[in-house]
């Protein structure tokens, strides 16, 4: 008996090792640092602050035909903690969205994970197209992106390229109104995506950020994001 206490001290201590929170809210009021705000030129920012919402703590995003990231900075070793774990909830999904074109990009929300690329593993084309896009949206723009949505209608695990570019794959990770209105628990292998979505680029993550949107759409609406963290493959979220 000594023995299997002993070994389950162990194993919740190697968990506890190997968990890293990325975003606990506790305070109401503004978003805490390193989280800030970032705006699209041109758009409407969605509101953020922390609030209660349905019995939780967490980042609330109001949105009014607005779209703008609730970011941070994040630096991680994926070989050890792969899998993103997060809480999220909306009031209802965005009804004209479609996300196979640029006017119907609206998610009633969103987890958005940037990594570096290293020039090495990409092509002369895309290095020049990611210079281009910076030019006109900003230096933030990382070398790739993996997008989790929650969409109106398109079956969870459905993974395709954004409309805007082909360095940011977009994963549905939950569709559709059935949930809405309670909070969701959700698990994705961050590694594994980012492999699939973009083969022999081996990636350093940067930086994760929520958001909700719906200008392309002129869509208002509400979600919340909580208890987000990394976590080793295989390992419970232990929200």
């Amino acid at each position: 008996m000594q023995l299997i206490v002993a070994g389950l001290a162990a194993a919740a201590a190697l968990t506890a090792s190997t968990s890293i929170w990325v975003g606990r809210f506790s305070e109401r009021g503004a978003p805490p640092a390193p989280w800030h705000m970032v705006k699209l030129p041109g758009e409407r920012p969605t509101s953020y602050r922390v609030a209660a919402v349905a019995g939780k703590m967490a980042v609330e995003a109001t949105v009014d035909r607005s779209m703008s990231l609730l970011a941070r900075p994040l630096s991680a070793d994926l070989s050890a903690t792969p899998v993103l774990c997060w809480r999220w909830y909306v009031d209802g999904v965005v009804a004209k969205a479609n996300m196979k074109i640029k006017s119907g990009d609206d998610y009633a929300a969103r987890i958005y994970v940037a990594f570096d690329i290293p020039d090495s593993a990409l092509s002369g084309s895309t290095r020049f197209k990611l210079k281009m896009a910076r030019s006109l949206f900003g230096r933030t723009m990382p070398d790739a992106a993996i997008v989790y949505v929650w969409d109106n209608s398109h079956p969870v695990g459905t993974a395709r390229k954004s409309s805007y570019t082909d360095r940011s794959q977009l994963i549905v990770a939950e569709s559709g109104s059935g949930r809405a209105g309670s909070w969701v628990s959700e698990r994705a292998d961050l590694k594994l995506d980012l492999e699939r979505a973009f083969p022999k680029q081996p990636g350093k993550l940067t930086q994760i950020a929520v958001a909700a949107d719906g200008d392309n759409t002129g869509s208002k609406g509400r979600a919340a994001f909580a208890h987000i963290l990394l976590v080793a493959r295989g390992g419970p979220c232990a929200f």
